[in-house]
């Protein structure tokens, strides 16, 4: 089984776009038309459908445009439409005052397609290194209704809760990073450059050793002589590992094991269930029909397997089901996310009750996060303390049994 990323148009004519596991292309087209859809392409396993085009992942992509630059391009034009000015006033002003020059080109360029008269959905989908496809289809659906400014703002707060919830991970992060580097430093220091200064004095004396000081000396003596074979060693792995999962079949394994790592497994649910929430809570309130919309997250989740269960919602929402049960069904999602879905979906506010879910898992997100490192920090700095105290007791031990004394 492979995934395929599918472009296709619904009965009514709607461009729809999604992730589909399946053998091979024949099977997606079928699927396809048993959802009522027209396929219109098919990215080959490998490659992903950008812009219109096919083309490979590179190992490491650019991004013209972060998280907090898009932000803050949000926010400004939906203050300045607010104020009254009009778009192409707006988008002048905020060429003029924002920061980076890849995004004043992609600003410019905008700005010359609006007065040129294309929509500035359209101008932006020609930018989907800055633009993600979410973004896109609200501002489509903020200009069909003529409600721009207001999708503006919704897309300002969700854009704030994305950027704060990362901020709030990686802050969490930093201090047990520290702490991992400085202690792995301090391990490379003490295997390369001071247990050999120990085996010298070993070697000179020419007496049998215990075997646990054997043991430290010819890990140290591998590393010293070795080091830099190891090293390379692990690179060639690291980069050959980020290859093969930036692959289809590389990224369908890493995405259904990394739900079942222990404790993280849990964490990755969550953060995906708050996404799924949160992104498609904006595009509800942003206009977007609910079809297109679960068309959309589909295509920005990040684990294909939950992915692929949105498609299949997607499918069952078609045919006149609720939302609650198929999510239900594909078993990946907490059972409190689908109570509160049911709730909304039963009195009509579905919108609301996904922000309700989003907001609840941030809050659980961050609570696991400060757990997980609450708990890496001594669990680094034990595992430390214990990897030195067995090469202090291996060095004392050889020192003992040099001078004959009992121990």
């Amino acid at each position: 089984m492979a995934f395929f990323q599918y472009r296709a148009a619904d009965h009514a004519g709607k461009i729809v776009e999604g992730v589909m596991e399946a053998d091979a292309e024949q099977g997606v087209v079928a699927r396809l038309h048993e959802m009522g859809c027209i396929p219109l392409r098919i990215a080959v396993p490998g490659d992903r459908l950008i812009a219109g085009s096919q083309t490979r992942l590179p190992l490491f992509p650019k991004r013209k445009v972060n998280p907090q630059q898009l932000l803050q391009f949000t926010q400004e034009l939906s203050t300045l439409l607010a104020a009254g000015l009009p778009l192409d006033r707006s988008l002048s002003l905020l060429a003029n005052l924002i920061e980076g020059q890849d995004f004043i080109k992609v600003m410019r360029t905008l700005l010359e397609a609006v007065r040129a008269g294309k929509s500035l959905a359209a101008s932006m989908g020609e930018h989907p290194e800055v633009f993600p496809k979410l973004y896109v289809n609200m501002i489509r659906a903020g200009e069909a209704g003529g409600i721009l400014e207001s999708v503006l703002r919704h897309l300002a707060e969700y854009l704030e809760r994305s950027v704060a919830l990362k901020e709030d991970i990686k802050s969490a992060l930093v201090y047990p990073t520290i702490l991992a580097a400085a202690a792995g430093l301090s391990l490379i220091v003490l295997f390369i450059y001071v247990i050999p200064r120990f085996a010298l004095i070993f070697k000179d004396v020419g007496q049998a050793l215990p075997w646990i000081t054997k043991v430290v000396l010819d890990f140290s003596l591998i590393l010293t002589q070795y080091g830099w074979f190891i090293l390379l060693l692990l690179v060639v792995v690291s980069v050959s590992g980020v290859y093969y999962f930036r692959s289809p079949e590389g990224r369908a394994e890493w995405d259904r094991q990394s739900l079942r790592i222990w404790l993280l497994g849990d964490l990755l649910r969550k953060f995906e269930t708050a996404r799924f929430a949160r992104t498609l809570a904006a595009l509800l309130k942003g206009g977007v029909p609910l079809l297109d919309a679960l068309g959309t997250v589909q295509g920005i989740v990040g684990n294909r397997l939950l992915s692929r269960a949105i498609g299949q919602v997607q499918v069952r929402v078609r045919e006149g089901k609720g939302m609650a049960q198929p999510l239900g069904e594909s078993g990946m999602f907490p059972p409190l996310a689908l109570n509160m879905i049911a709730v909304g979906e039963e009195t009509g506010k579905l919108e609301g009750m996904l922000g309700e879910v989003a907001e609840h898992y941030d809050q659980e997100v961050k609570r696991t996060t400060k757990r997980l490192t609450a708990l890496l920090e001594p669990a680094l700095i034990l595992g430390m303390g214990l990897i030195i105290g067995l090469v202090v007791v291996s060095m004392l031990l050889a020192i003992f049994s040099i001078n004959d004394l009992p121990f």
